[in-house]
């Protein structure tokens, strides 16, 4: 860096995910430098709104799925060519990738073969602990810290032999406050019908997959249980879907939009049916018992069993070490298994009990020190770099 020039770091996001927390960690960039920062690269909407000049639109590489990457193949290998290229020919003190790792790491061994001595920073570390695992050592060439979301990572790299990794703590748990009901909130969880949130995806391959097994579930679960609150919360671009797939259920839920109205019904919840994802911690931060269930393509699941080796894919699960939070996968997701699960759940006794119980200790394990946010511990980091 040269003196008296700001410090420059060029940030790459690829996806709406990595773009939340690509705003926030400018934000804290700001905050933590102390002095002019020149702030470039990739991102979305939020990162634009931060003051951030996207070489491109964030949505020409927000892909995920192995069909749909194939699919956009020539214009993925296009902005990952021009992404490094815009690296290289104006070289910052620092370049930070986030997430999306089919994109960012691509763009980050490139800029290493050109530019071997400018430092690397990932935010958000691939999911080497549930597949592939022999990643975690390539990334040695390319990456020189990993920004770790879920506090058993850093041991996972180490074990893996990964470049060096620090937890800088999940973005969600710095939204407690907004997953915690009060006390009218926590009566109404006892409240009759009780509320039991439908949670199918927040894409549109998952709710292809999963929303008419979700509303044959339902119906089971009214069927066992007697009369139940379905509520299903949908991101906005999938609201028509969504409209259009429930109208044919025997009962139709109330569909909520918006992050308020999802944050609302997390906090009156009696329990949930939700994919595998980020929305898992999410409940499990709020308290809420659930059940979880996954479909992929016959494609995908062949070569996911052949390259898997987690033994959950329920983020609550792999973070308290043991399986608390049932899943079914594949076949096994069935309405009758889903909706006899589900329905454990709503009296109170021991299933019920014992998943609120271990779901409790999560504030303990995934606490940072001195009341420190993720983005500003993030922020020091790369700044250190």
């Amino acid at each position: 860096m040269t003196v008296g020039k700001p410090r420059d770091i060029f940030l790459v996001a690829g996806e709406k995910s990595g773009d939340e927390l690509g705003y926030k960690l400018m934000r804290a960039l700001r905050a933590a430098a102390g002095g002019e920062l020149r702030l470039r690269g990739v991102g979305g909407e939020a990162m634009e709104r931060e003051g951030l000049r996207s070489l491109f639109p964030q949505s020409d590489i927000a892909v995920m799925g192995f069909l749909p990457v194939i699919a956009r193949l020539p214009t993925l290998l296009r902005r990952i060519a021009q992404t490094a290229e815009a690296v290289i020919a104006d070289p910052p003190d620092v370049l930070v990738i986030i997430d999306s790792p089919d994109f960012t790491h691509r763009v980050a061994r490139r800029v290493r073969a050109r530019l071997p001595h400018l430092p690397i920073v990932d935010y958000v570390s691939p999911t080497v602990w549930a597949w592939r695992p022999g990643r975690a050592r390539k990334m040695r060439a390319y990456v020189d810290h990993v920004l770790a979301l879920l506090p058993f990572e850093p041991e996972v790299h180490a074990r893996l032999g990964g470049p060096p990794t620090s937890y800088v703590g999940h973005p969600s748990i710095e939204r407690l406050a907004d997953f915690r009901p009060g006390v009218e909130e926590a009566q109404a969880r006892a409240a009759i019908p009780p509320t039991v949130l439908l949670l199918p995806g927040s894409r549109r391959s998952e709710i292809g997959r999963l929303l008419a097994l979700f509303g044959e579930t339902a119906a089971r679960i009214e069927a066992l249980s007697g009369p139940v609150d379905f509520v299903l919360p949908a991101v906005t671009h999938l609201e028509g879907a969504i409209r259009e797939g429930v109208a044919r259920w025997r009962k139709p839920p109330r569909i909520v939009l918006g992050e308020a109205e999802k944050l609302a019904a997390f906090r009156r919840a009696r329990a949930a049916l939700a994919a595998s994802g980020t929305v898992s911690l999410e409940l499990a931060l709020a308290g809420v018992p659930m059940v979880v269930a996954y479909r992929v393509s016959k494609i995908e699941e062949t070569i996911v069993r052949a390259l898997a080796t987690a033994p959950s894919v329920v983020l609550p699960n792999l973070i308290l070490g043991e399986n608390v939070v049932p899943e079914f996968l594949q076949k096994a997701a069935s309405p009758r298994a889903l909706a006899s699960a589900v329905t454990t759940l709503l009296p109170d006794g021991p299933v019920r009990e014992a998943q609120v119980s271990a779901l409790a200790r999560l504030d303990a394990v995934m606490r940072l020190e001195d009341g420190d946010t993720p983005s500003a511990r993030a922020a020091r980091i790369v700044l250190g770099m």
